[in-house]
């Protein structure tokens, strides 16, 4: 998978940008502040997710501007897209990100899914170890999403269902037939949440093998690496586990139960990660788990997805630097760096933004 061709228009500080970024590497280098993470952020959106950084929509448009257009040229499987995408102010004629596939309307960017891949690595994704079980669901519904399409259909309806269950529970008393009502949001969530779990589950099963040889790697096999998905529900299912959840759900007045609450463990020597960890382990960690989420969509597609590192290498030690280049050799990466210096024997092309513009070095 590769970009060829890269245009942006009015998108967060860049009034106008437009530049062929190379077969392999490419590198935009300048002080902090000036749009580097700005320009990863567009090549991320590509994929119809939402931004790494979790902003809002808005928040990618330039100031005075309604609207930002991002437009790229992108290759995978011998075939060449163009991927144009829209974002605009909220009471405009097309608020929110919509997208455009070969001049043809898709509609929301979120029809993009599965088109173009891309795997971002950033300094905040330390928090897939010791962050909150919801980073770690946000990773793998992020790469399941990008690998098949329909799992965000089906994500969507468990969230939709669980809002209007929630929505029941804080009026229970006061809404007469409530319980009847329980009994069908259960069985349409169970339905709908038993995907989702088995999704994620078998995901992390694919991922596993290839995060605990990254890990070993880097390491040189002096510890281990361990990823266990933990579910919601044992083999009774989920319809079980809901109805047998119902006395905590009214008296929290929401769902307790459901893969809401799910998470996966991540372990070293058999000690998790999230508290027993050194801040060096737990950065490999992070490092082993996205090489293995760009290898795993690579396994699946059979087209390598494109790498996004946002300012990693400077947080890297010399042998884990030479660890991750040396990964992305032949694979299309682009590296936001304060220092050119490091890569200015490399053969990639190297830019230098400042205050939203765009050069060559």
């Amino acid at each position: 998978m590769r970009v060829s061709r890269l245009e942006l228009a009015d998108f967060r500080n860049i009034s106008a940008a437009s530049f062929t970024p190379g077969q392999a590497l490419t590198v935009i280098c300048g002080k902090n502040g000036q749009g580097k993470t700005n320009l990863l952020e567009a090549v991320w959106l590509l994929t119809g997710g939402k931004s790494f950084r979790g902003a809002k929509d808005a928040d990618l448009i330039r100031r005075g501007a309604e609207t930002a257009l991002i437009q790229a040229d992108t290759e995978g499987g011998g075939i060449t897209r163009e991927i144009q995408l829209r974002v605009g102010l909220p009471g405009s004629a097309r608020p929110g990100r919509t997208a455009r596939l070969d001049g043809a309307d898709q509609g929301r960017a979120s029809a993009l899914a599965g088109l173009f891949t891309a795997v971002v690595f950033e300094p905040g994704h330390l928090s897939l170890v010791k962050g909150s079980p919801e980073g770690r669901r946000r990773f793998v519904d992020g790469a399941l999403c990008q690998l098949y399409p329909g799992y965000l259909a089906e994500y969507r309806k468990y969230l939709h269902l669980m809002s209007q269950k929630n929505a029941l529970l804080k009026h229970y008393n006061r809404t007469p037939g409530a319980a009847e009502m329980l009994d069908i949001y259960d069985e349409q969530m169970a339905a709908a949440g038993e995907i989702i779990t088995r999704r994620r589950a078998e995901y992390i099963d694919a991922l596993r093998p290839l995060a605990v040889q990254n890990y070993a790697d880097i390491s040189q096999g002096a510890e281990k690496l361990q990823l266990d998905y933990l579910p919601s529900f044992g083999d009774q299912g989920l319809l079980a586990a809901l109805r047998a959840g119902r006395k905590e759900d009214l008296r929290c007045g929401f769902c307790t139960v459901g893969p809401h609450r799910e998470d996966f463990a991540i372990t070293l020597n058999g000690q998790p990660a999230r508290t027993d960890a050194s801040q060096g382990q737990q950065r490999s960690a992070v490092l082993s788990l996205k090489l293995a989420e760009a290898a795993r969509a690579e396994q699946v597609t059979g087209e390598h997805p494109v790498m996004l590192l946002d300012d990693v290498l400077s947080e890297l030690d010399e042998g884990r630097q030479a660890y991750l280049l040396t990964r992305m050799e032949g694979r299309q990466t682009f590296v936001s760096s304060c220092d050119a210096a490091a890569f200015q024997k490399t053969n990639g092309a190297v830019f230098h933004m400042e205050q939203g513009r765009l050069t060559p070095l």
